[in-house]
């Protein structure tokens, strides 16, 4: 018999086979994308909400289809699946409610009548999910608890996961993706956060970006006056890449492994280096607009910004964090860090560029933590009652980085630092002008450890698998269309294209690769108004 972990993530899907006789990971499967269009969770939650609950739930469940049919085992020596994910992605899931996540003032709720809204733990027959498409008759899906409505799933396994819950001194916890997850614990108070930070995190939004996954560049480092590309292998481990110039482009030694393209860990580090290098004068501008890593694999002054917003809504919402629970920036002892970009990042260069506190005295980086916590109640269903306990125990208050002033004054700043190149010394002032205490300097050394060489330390024996394309495909009449295409060209994605069958036009979009609601440059450019996203639907195969 087999069980199944998995980790619902804004940008991807990760998911583990597990022998549950020998207690050993079989195969491990991911998705190069996210089923439903849209950069971050709340792109997600947009689509559901305008274009449907029962659309975005099933682009989630074809999606986990394509991942159990990467397993290639009989359904019915399926035992067992359990889910991690944040509330959103649990929920469309589920195919439960979702209008308490997007609306967060009370009279509105009340209004719509979705107050208390649960989410407990939860277990029931797959088939309920699954029994259409891929019957499951021996099955069950185990959801663990939300710690409150806006503190799912994820946010409890970064905390479970490493030693966070268990420290006494002021510590920092952040899942690093397009949905930062963060906490911040001082004695036996836990303050919980997220910040949108959008697709760039990931290397997605970048012209040369890919997620983590085999050939995309995930550090940087200088080697006798030139860079050398840390890649990842086939089995996500850090391998030694080409030697560049990445003013001029060329190649002065080829590596063991070839780049594809470069994840958010290799965009952070490229910043920092153009920074600490003197390639960078004034953010965000580049040496002739842009630096070249590869054949076809180009940093640009916009991905400088994209970089900004995203390294800028994480820092702030640190920073935020620890300014409006009355922390002294210097007591921060430790930060962990988790997720991918946690796990790959370099740590100094990383506080160098404002994605971790520069001050904190120690860094640990940990791996994937969501699919760590679905592993262990899958193998081991019991452990979701210590799970539950542990949920009751803790007492979070949750910040709404939305509603905080304190946040969009230190956001102003780093968009300010980002796309204007605004001086440190002017950052300040601002600060000074809000009444927000200034930010002290980096500490000179921290002590660093990391606790894993990849996101997922164990990929199985049978190794990993990539659903490179989700391939499901969204339809919608275009009544109105004049077949000019100018929404096609338009498309960062090529994600849109027009058809006509039989006299009837509609426009058919690629699920995982629009970017949804944080582009609709199709919608926008239309003459005729024509396009209307609240009308997809799945086309039918």
């Amino acid at each position: 018999m087999y069980v199944i972990s998995l980790d619902l993530g804004t940008s991807g899907f990760r998911s583990q086979l597990i022998d549950l006789e020998k207690n050993e990971t079989v195969k491990t499967v991911i998705t190069m994308g996210h089923p439903l269009p849209g950069g971050n969770v709340m792109d997600h939650l947009d689509f559901a909400m305008s274009t449907g609950t029962d659309v975005a739930h099933r682009l989630i469940i074809e999606t986990v289809k394509e991942i159990l049919d990467k397993f290639d085992v009989e359904p019915e020596k399926i035992q067992r699946i359990a889910v991690c994910g944040n509330p959103i992605q649990l929920s469309l899931f589920q195919n439960m409610e979702i209008r308490d996540l997007a609306f967060a003032g009370e009279n509105k709720q009340e209004s719509l009548g979705v107050r208390d809204v649960k989410r407990d733990a939860r277990i029931f027959p797959a088939n309920e999910l699954f029994g259409d498409i891929y019957p499951m008759d021996n099955c069950e899906i185990v959801i663990p608890p939300a710690i409150k409505h806006e503190i799912g799933a994820d946010a409890l396994a970064m905390m479970l996961e490493t030693d966070f819950i268990h420290q006494t001194e002021p510590c920092l916890v952040t899942d690093y993706g397009t949905n930062a997850e963060m906490a911040l614990k001082i004695g036996e108070r836990i303050i919980t956060a997220s910040a949108a930070a959008g697709p760039a995190i990931e290397g997605q939004g970048i012209a040369c970006g890919i997620l983590a996954g085999p050939g995309a560049i995930s550090d940087i480092n200088v080697e006798s006056g030139h860079w050398r590309l840390t890649v990842l292998d086939s089995t996500m481990n850090p391998g030694k890449g080409p030697l560049v110039d990445p003013v001029s482009g060329e190649t002065i030694e080829e590596g063991e492994l070839v780049p594809k393209g470069i994840t958010g860990t290799g965009v952070i580090s490229t910043m920092a280096l153009a920074i600490k290098e003197g390639l960078i004068e004034k953010l965000p501008k580049l040496p002739n607009g842009k630096l070249i890593l590869g054949d076809s694999i180009i940093i640009t002054d916009q991905d400088v910004e994209e970089v900004g917003k995203a390294i800028g809504a994480i820092r702030a919402a640190h920073m935020t964090l620890m300014v409006e629970s009355g922390l002294k920036y210097e007591d921060l002892r430790y930060s962990y860090m988790s997720g991918a970009t946690g796990t790959y990042v370099d740590a100094n260069k990383a506080r160098h560029i404002g994605s971790v506190p520069g001050f904190s005295k120690g860094i640990i980086q940990f791996g994937n933590t969501s699919i760590g916590l679905a592993r262990k109640i899958a193998i081991d269903v019991s452990k979701l009652d210590e799970v539950i306990a542990v949920a009751k125990r803790i007492h979070a208050d949750h910040l709404m980085m939305a509603t905080s002033e304190t946040f969009k004054d230190i956001y102003v700043c780093e968009l300010s630092t980002w796309q204007q190149g605004m001086p440190a010394e002017m950052y300040a002032q601002m600060l000074e002008m809000y009444g927000i205490p200034v930010f002290p300097q980096d500490l000179e050394e921290v002590e660093i450890e990391r606790r894993v060489s990849r996101d997922i330390d164990d990929v199985g024996y049978l190794g990993l698998d990539i659903v490179t394309d989700i391939g499901i495909t969204l339809e919608a009449p275009v009544e109105k269309c004049t077949l000019c295409h100018q929404c096609v060209e338009e498309c960062p994605e090529d994600a849109v294209e027009i058809v006509e069958m039989d006299g009837q036009k509609s426009v058919y979009i690629d699920s995982q690769h629009c970017l949804g609601t944080s582009c609709r440059r199709c919608v926008t450019i239309c003459p005729e108004q024509t396009m209307n996203h609240s009308l997809l639907k799945i086309k039918d195969i």
